[in-house]
């Protein structure tokens, strides 16, 4: 059975990748559409985590940002699809990285790095974009599919042009295995921890919140500098990825900086344009 359902998604992937991008917006538009107006896709959570970061908006204002959280949601979701089919040339272009020289002086002194983003306008495609961008080897980590037809397939796909994926249960064999490797190892590090002890907690968007602790935690014990990839929607379909030092050396912070820092920037993006962040998930969900 799960070969048969296999071979079906497959088959819809490819299909899909047949469609051009002008058309796959009018799609977009549609899924928007049963989203927002007939679903509710998971409204209530959206709505309580706005109002809780905008208390002092109006209700005009916080249907205005809702309206622009489903139609993000809905982007990320076709581009993500149409991401198992893009070409290089298509993924350089709409997902591109304006100033990689950032890594470059770091790249020279022999040490991988750490970079970091949340989920925030198109995520998806920063697997395939660095390692087409940067000289460095990108590391994915990701959660494995239980249909694992399926599974190779996205190993494959994700992979196709230079990234590895690795499972979230592997990432410390993986960080141990890739030591005489340059790498740069992507973390969307914005969900919530599942553990409170696996918690660092700082004020974020006005609210005590619970960050995963492994971007720190991996930068600190390997010394590794963390780069912010703030990325941002120019028109549907094209993206840029700006590049920031968080850290240089990891070991010289007190615990709990790094997160800090990060949790600034990614803040500081949300503030400025928050219809693009996945606002969808339960983010505070842990009390400290």
């Amino acid at each position: 059975m799960k070969l048969f359902v296999a071979f079906w998604f497959i088959v819809f992937i490819f299909f899909f990748g047949l469609i051009p991008f002008w058309a796959l917006y009018r799609i977009a538009d549609f899924i928007y559409f049963i989203l927002y107006r007939l679903v509710g896709y998971r409204k209530k959570v959206i709505v309580s985590n706005l109002r809780m970061v905008f208390p002092s908006k109006s209700e005009k204002e916080i249907s205005k940002i809702l309206s622009a959280v489903y139609l993000n949601l809905s982007d990320v979701l076709i581009e993500g699809i149409k991401g198992f089919t893009m070409f290089r040339k298509q993924i350089i272009n709409r997902h591109k990285i304006i100033n990689p020289e950032v890594l470059e002086s770091i790249y020279q002194s022999e040490i991988s790095i750490i970079g970091v983003t949340g989920h925030y306008c198109n995520w998806e495609w920063g697997s395939l974009s660095a390692s087409l961008q940067t000289h460095y080897k990108p590391v994915a980590f990701y959660k494995p599919l239980s249909n694992k037809w399926i599974d190779r397939f996205m190993l494959w796909s994700r992979s196709k042009y230079g990234t590895k994926l690795t499972s979230i249960y592997e990432t410390s064999e993986t960080f141990n295995n890739r030591l005489e490797t340059k790498s740069i190892y992507l973390m969307a590090a914005d969900q919530n921890p599942a553990k409170k002890k696996k918690s660092i907690w700082v004020n974020f968007l006005g609210i005590d919140s619970a960050f995963l602790d492994g971007p720190e935690r991996y930068a600190k014990k390997y010394n590794y500098p963390v780069v912010y990839m703030d990325v941002q929607r120019k028109k549907r379909g094209y993206y840029t990825i700006e590049l920031s030092i968080i850290t240089l050396n990891p070991s010289e912070l007190p615990d709990g900086e790094i997160t800090k820092r990060y949790a600034e920037k990614l803040e500081s993006v949300i503030l400025n344009e928050p219809g693009n962040w996945l606002w969808s998930h339960r983010r505070w969900k842990l009390k400290r």
